[in-house]
């Protein structure tokens, strides 16, 4: 049943994408993002993903429709970054079993920059906000509700098959999506939107702590601590906070306190102690090796030589020591330049969105985009989620809103809407004095 109902949704995608790629590129989002197919039975080993990306691809050569080809500093250090990807494979310790790793994640970044020649507009930037905060939501309200209803003692865990398969993985992934949500609520007129949109924030937020991932749960304070320092009404903001903040962690139980509490007793903790075990194995690696050691390193012969224990062989779960392990240092520069650039651009947004009314929705996005990043910033330090599609999403968002407001944008859609209001007034007179004719 559910391989009828998706099999012709993603056909419709990929003609639609083959006819007009904007919307291709939003059904390659919902399916990357939310990965519906892996919930049937006969698509979820189709290459679904791949048939929208060549629909998109050659609507771009042979359709008519806009594109916009245009270089950023953050479209520049992507591409850089993904040349330098391409260098090191050949390096790799174990080439047979990077190779599928990096064929992914050299797709999703071709598709980020798809998805920057053909959306430009207001329209294009709201929707694909909305399909992240959308896709993600789904796993974020079930998961909320899953949480609440077990009160908390239970783990959350994400679609199988998925980047965020892992309850550590998922959590970080509903964290990172919550301030996109505000976003959309600061956006949206409509009120019953605007509830809805609260609801489902908080339940991802409950969703995330019934994770119980210790580095989702400082994502959570980091960027509860950028909102309220960003907030204009310091007093109310801190308030509001602080009795969500203690709705939802009355539900959880004790194991889940008991969890986090070894946040401060890390050094006693074996998951945390082989994590910087990882950490110094991907340094000692990167250090003895210029190109890294390849997209799989986590293997006990890698750990023998450069580990400081041998036997605690472990995955680094950082996004920073995942790709100093794997592209060294070089590779480690070029990964937080991308996301320097793209945090002061987000900022550029959040301040100079003020100026204008028409730019005002260009301000809320920078700031939650700002927020959205924080969580990844410190979240992700403890997850590998170094390749994950939606901070580069997150990235999309930030370059085409930054577009927009240096192109003035608003002017031309402005002339757009006024020109089809005329025409659609023409019509209407036409349609009135016809039958006195």
């Amino acid at each position: 049943m559910r391989d009828l109902v998706l099999g012709p949704i993603i056909l419709a995608i990929a003609a639609y994408g083959l006819l007009h790629p904007w919307l291709g590129i939003m059904g390659w989002t919902w399916l990357s993002i939310m990965n519906p197919h892996a919930y049937s039975w006969r698509l979820s080993s189709m290459p679904v993903a791949a048939t929208i990306a060549i629909a998109v691809l050659l609507g771009v050569l042979f359709t008519r429709d806009r594109r916009q080809f245009f270089v950023t500093r953050e479209t520049a250090v992507l591409m850089i970054f993904m040349l330098w990807m391409c260098i090191t494979l050949p390096f790799s310790f174990y080439f047979d079993q990077s190779f599928p790793l990096w064929n992914r994640v050299m797709k999703i970044d071709l598709m980020v920059l798809v998805a920057m020649v053909v959306l430009y507009s207001k329209k294009h930037i709201t929707m694909l906000a909305w399909i992240l905060a959308g896709s993600l939501g789904f796993y974020g309200v079930k998961g909320g509700l899953f949480t609440v209803a077990t009160g908390g003692s239970y783990k959350v865990w994400g679609p199988d098959g998925s980047f965020i398969e892992g309850n550590n993985e998922v959590a970080l992934a509903l964290v990172m999506i919550i301030p996109l949500m505000r976003f959309l609520q600061l956006t949206t007129d409509l009120v019953w939107i605007k509830r809805g949109l609260v609801v489902s924030m908080l339940l991802c937020a409950a969703a995330a702590l019934g994770s119980y991932s210790r580095g989702a749960f400082l994502a959570i304070g980091a960027m509860v601590g950028v909102m309220w320092w960003r907030s204009d009404k310091k007093a109310a903001g801190a308030l509001i906070m602080v009795v969500a903040g203690v709705a939802l962690l009355s539900f959880m139980p004790e194991q889940w306190w008991a969890r986090m509490g070894t946040i401060n007793t890390y050094k006693d903790d074996t998951s945390a102690g082989g994590r910087i075990n990882a950490w110094w194995m991907a340094w000692n690696l990167a250090k003895a090796n210029f190109f890294g050691g390849g997209f799989m390193v986590s293997k006990g012969e890698l750990f023998a030589l450069y580990a400081p224990d041998p036997l605690a062989v472990h995955a680094a779960h950082s996004i920073y020591f995942m790709v100093l392990g794997e592209h060294g240092f070089i590779g480690l520069f070029l990964f937080l330049l991308l996301w320097f650039f793209v945090w002061r651009s987000a900022g550029r947004l959040r301040v100079q969105g003020k100026k204008l009314p028409q730019t005002q929705w260009l301000s809320h996005l920078g700031a939650m985009c700002q927020v959205s990043l924080a969580g990844y910033a410190v979240g992700g330090a403890f997850l590998s989620l170094s390749y994950y599609d939606l901070p580069y999403n997150i990235l999309i968002l930030v370059v085409l809103g930054c577009r927009w407001m240096d192109n003035k944008e608003w002017v031309k859609e402005d002339a757009e809407l006024a020109l089809k209001e005329a025409e659609l007034s023409a019509k209407s007179v036409k349609k009135s004095i016809s039958p006195l004719l």
